[in-house]
């Protein structure tokens, strides 16, 4: 496996390599910001959905200031552009480190896009459909003749923002994992021994990642997490195997003839 190359490179150079990547992905951002704002009518009633399912009759979302519904609709647009362009963006990281890495790890490089937005989106789709409406009918449960719901629709949105990036993140687990297991920091036989701890800091992860303080949203979290930290043993193992692979044409082509 050939190594990459000496970094010869001035710091200046890589300062200014950063600096595209980032010029790119920030123009990225910006054109999707104004494709999203376009259509930020429908953006919010999709946002809006699995609360709106769960509200007494004749209820409604409410704004307290008089530009707070313009910079709602602005952080909806904002929020769905970072979604629309996350393929572009890993794209851009991806093309700022894979000068540092072997050639054969960059053949990685289309998987890793693949994986992380998948995975991503999956997470955020999940969290839409399965995570949020329970959390909401939690919250909104609480409701009497003399108790009713006027929510600010800009709290509302923070928690369902928050709600749904935790959830992303979150299924990025095998991902990580796999990085891990690439540079040596652990690797199947450690993650199945510590499999019962793993399961406590995911239940401990779940209560601090979900902003609802029910017991129903953090299980919801969990129970996905456990099924991603088992896929993430099997990535483990592919990992090691093709580590020892690599390792052994190393070898092969440094030994004598």
């Amino acid at each position: 496996m050939e190594k990459p190359a000496e970094d010869k490179m001035p710091l200046t150079s890589h300062l200014d390599e950063l600096r595209t990547r980032l010029v790119r992905i920030l123009i990225a951002l910006g054109v999707g910001f104004g494709v999203c704002y376009v259509f930020k009518d429908w953006l919010f009633v999709v946002i809006t959905r699995p609360l709106v399912a769960v509200l007494p009759k004749n209820s409604h979302m409410v704004f307290t200031g008089l530009p707070e519904a313009f910079f709602i609709y602005m952080k909806i647009a904002f929020f769905a552009s970072l979604v629309l362009t996350s393929p572009y963006t890993l794209y851009q990281v991806w093309k700022f480190v894979a000068p540092g890495l072997y050639r054969e790890e960059r053949r990685y490089g289309l998987a890793f896009i693949l994986s992380s937005t998948l995975l991503f989106t999956g997470g955020v789709l999940f969290g839409y459909f399965i995570a949020l409406p329970p959390a909401f009918a939690f919250f909104v449960s609480f409701t009497t003749e003399m108790l009713r719901p006027m929510i600010s629709f800009r709290e509302y949105l923070s928690l369902a923002l928050k709600f749904l990036l935790a959830f992303g993140l979150a299924f990025e687990l095998p991902v990580f994992i796999y990085f891990l297991t690439k540079v040596g920091v652990v690797n199947v036989r450690i993650l199945r021994k510590q499999r019962r701890y793993a399961i406590l800091m995911i239940f401990i992860a779940s209560a601090i990642l979900t902003p609802s303080p029910d017991a129903v949203s953090q299980i919801i979290m969990a129970l996905p997490l456990m099924v991603l930290y088992e896929l993430g043993i099997l990535v483990a193992k592919v990992a090691e195997r093709k580590k020892a692979a690599d390792s052994g044409i190393e070898n092969g082509k440094e030994s004598p003839s």
